[in-house]
């Protein structure tokens, strides 16, 4: 690129497609589980289908905090290639796996090398982005990964028109070779760009002494807690939507797949965008304007989750994971920047690590959790409930997250 100005964007572009596999290889299983569980028996069951998914998020959700941690330690291009690769080998590995128990521990290692992406993706790009376009910059790379997921569900069309293990071996592939193209591509930022940006270069202090600021401060639990909460919908309507619309509109799971994934990522894709803009702009006015626009996103989730349990037909089905999408993808790009509010950029990969963790542990309790609701026949109330936990998210967070700047900077 050019210059600096230019290439921020162009970073954000070539992050957006690392985070759009980064979603789809994990994603796609969700939709392939009848084909699978023709050439696996140990899959015919949702219980066992539900500790496959799960164990991705219980080993992803461990790794979160020591991969923020070796993100602001080292080098974040080679971690970021390096993370990219060994998962879409995996994944590619997937494709010739032939019991149950190989199947699991490669979820297993997924987990461990996706989780070493998202933090030091994210702190990359707000190294590079300051507090006027960084809600906008971490949307844009949302998107990547609203389109995996989306992309994610015509896993089971490939399965349907080729093999399960077609679709794990193509796109396996593709990660693989994408990773030569951030080889060439990918760098870390200049000093100029880490000044303009209010970015340093990181301390080395202890484990323990940078786990001592980030939990003495108050804000920062205020921000674990409201972002662990959506993740119980979030997760499940990433996990289990397809199967709920399966079996609530009596259609195939081919057909399901798609829909459910495409419903709630395309308009999670235009949420960030519309999250990201409306965040910038008003936090220049009025400094909570990102809490703001957060709490915006996440209430239209509320009557979402409710709709989604409880409509009766494919109108009200679409409709409200449109609805869920729209409102997640506002609050989803707001995470980080408000986080920049209150953390500094030394930290903020550690941070970011910390409340995946969080997020990922609440994933895993509801992934399995709704697996036993299928089984039981109460998928769809269960999805409902999850409206109200959502709710006290909101209150705690309008009522209790006060950033005092909009950039924060250690003294």
């Amino acid at each position: 690129m050019k210059n600096a100005e230019s290439y921020k964007w162009f970073i954000v572009f070539l992050l957006s497609i690392v985070a759009l596999l980064n979603y789809l290889d994990r994603q796609m299983l969700s939709t392939m589980k009848p084909a699978m569980q023709i050439d696996i028996s140990e899959l015919q069951t949702a219980t066992n289908f539900g500790w496959l998914m799960a164990v991705f998020l219980w080993i992803y959700g461990f790794m979160s905090p020591i991969a923020g941690l070796i993100a602001d330690r080292t080098n974040k291009k080679r971690l970021i290639i390096g993370s990219l690769f060994i998962w879409s080998f995996v994944t590619f590995a997937m494709g010739y796996a032939t019991t149950f128990n190989q199947l699991f521990l490669l979820r297993a290692l997924m987990g461990v090398s996706e989780a070493l992406y998202i933090p030091a993706g994210l702190s990359l790009i707000t190294d590079f982005h300051s507090s006027k376009t960084r809600s906008l910059a971490i949307g844009m790379h949302m998107t990547g990964l609203y389109l995996g997921q989306a992309l994610g569900g015509f896993g089971a069309t490939i399965a349907t028109e080729f093999s399960w293990q077609v679709a794990f071996r193509a796109f396996g592939l593709i990660g693989m070779l994408y990773s030569i193209v951030l080889v060439i591509f990918l760098r870390n930022p200049s000093s100029e760009i880490t000044q303009k940006s209010n970015t340093k270069s990181p301390l080395k202090k202890p484990v323990w002494a940078v786990l001592k600021i980030l939990l003495s401060n108050l804000s920062f639990w205020i921000i674990l807690f409201y972002f662990a909460v959506p993740s119980l919908p979030g997760w499940g309507v990433k996990n289990w939507l397809p199967t709920l619309f399966a079996g609530k509109l009596n259609i195939d799971m081919a057909q399901a797949g798609p829909i459910s994934t495409i419903t709630t990522a395309i308009s999670s894709f235009f949420g960030v965008i519309i999250g990201g803009i409306i965040s910038d702009k008003w936090v220049k006015t009025n400094i909570r304007g990102r809490v703001y626009t957060s709490v915006i996103g996440l209430s239209l989730t509320i009557p979402a989750l409710v709709m989604i349990g409880y409509g009766t037909s494919i109108t009200h089905a679409v409709g409200a994971a449109v609805c869920f999408g729209l409102g997640f993808g506002i609050f989803d790009t707001n995470n980080m920047p408000i986080l920049c509010q209150f953390v500094d950029s030394k930290y903020r990969a550690t941070a970011y690590g910390l409340m995946n963790f969080m997020g990922i542990m609440a994933g895993a309790i509801i992934t399995s959790w709704l697996g036993k609701s299928t089984d039981k026949g109460n998928l769809a109330h269960d999805f409902a409930f999850l409206a109200g936990f959502v709710l006290l998210a909101v209150i705690i967070q309008i009522t209790f997250l006060r950033p005092q700047v909009r950039d924060f900077v250690e003294e």
